[in-house]
């Protein structure tokens, strides 16, 4: 299932309205506490920023305050692994993310939780496209320029990833895979220290979220060669697109949703589903997650699921043909 940044907008329009005064008028006797939005990263991060956006306007719909909890560790499944063996009804959710439900199977054989099985998909909540950028020094001002230089020096040019098996490893992965290029992979612990050394050029290039990068490249220390999105970025409207600069295979996107545990009542999910939707639709919602770089993205449980199902088959396919391991 692929879904553009004006179909992802869409879900959040009248329809979106239609079906949460429908869910509403047919809501259970739910909630009746707090409701447990669990961030699996430290506190601060966009898929943080963007929960807290949410849960602010979900509160209000559903009449119990939406509690933003972080648990960060091991990459998230610390926090992933609590929801999945939270009581399934309704009142402990997970803002998962890409790396959680589609890269991390690939990553770890013995996974505390099965994220196919032990999930109840609600709505998808944001997606946020990637740049791909060098340091300010680098002669490559294109796409094919870059390319062109690191075919011709193979494993040496360097590249910046916030960490093995992260969504923007295995993002650069595709990347790679697609151009066809040797490039030697440096991992961070985290993309701070990454931006860090791709400002001072110890690396070369770096492929990370828009939000994180735009200061870097408005100042001119680091060069944005192209999105990953499917169309222009509106915060880089003159950097192009992957399929623009001739790699369409390299798209791709960081992203997050709401998930409960498995077993959950679908009467349940259908108004948390409701209340997401009612939120993204918001117009103050969307400017707010906007600036933190985020775009608001809704979906029904069914079509979430099918999301979450290619990018699963999509990612996997990147691990195992670029070889990532955490280990």
């Amino acid at each position: 299932m692929r879904l553009s940044r004006r179909s992802l907008g869409l879900a959040a329009g009248a329809s979106v309205l239609a079906v949460g005064r429908a869910a509403a008028q047919r809501r259970p006797a739910w909630p009746d506490q707090p409701v447990r939005l669990i961030v699996p990263f430290a506190a601060g991060g966009s898929t943080d920023v963007a929960a807290r956006i949410l849960a602010e306007r979900m509160g209000q719909t559903l009449g119990q305050p939406v509690v933003v909890e972080n648990r960060s560790g091991s990459g998230g499944l610390v926090g992933a692994d609590a929801v999945a063996k939270a009581p399934p009804d309704g009142h402990v959710a997970l803002m998962a993310t890409t790396g959680l439900l589609a890269i991390a199977p690939h990553l770890y054989p013995q996974m505390p939780f099965d994220p196919a099985r032990d999930f109840a998909p609600v709505s998808l909540a944001f997606s946020t496209d990637l740049v791909i950028t060098v340091t300010g020094g680098l002669a490559a001002r294109s796409l094919a320029d870059f390319v062109a230089l690191a075919k011709a020096q193979p494993g040496k040019v360097a590249y910046a990833s916030s960490g093995a098996g992260t969504t923007t490893h295995a993002a650069t992965e595709l990347f790679r895979l697609t151009a066809g290029i040797d490039l030697l992979h440096v991992p961070y612990r985290g993309s701070g220290p990454a931006m860090n050394d791709l400002v001072a050029g110890n690396i070369q290039l770096m492929v990370d979220q828009i939000a994180s990068s735009i200061g870097q490249i408005r100042d001119g220390r680091i060069r944005a060669l192209a999105v990953t999105g499917a169309s222009r970025h509106p915060l880089l409207p003159e950097v192009p697109t992957v399929a623009e600069a001739g790699l369409p295979g390299a798209q791709a996107s960081s992203w997050g949703g709401i998930v409960l545990p498995a077993r959950t009542p679908a009467a349940v999910v259908e108004a948390l589903h409701a209340a997401v939707a009612e939120a993204i639709a918001q117009p103050q919602v969307r400017q707010r997650m906007a600036q933190a770089g985020a775009d608001p993205a809704a979906s029904t449980p069914e079509e979430f699921i099918g999301f979450i199902r290619a990018e699963r088959e999509k990612w996997g396919r990147v691990v195992r043909e670029a070889h990532i391991s955490v280990g």
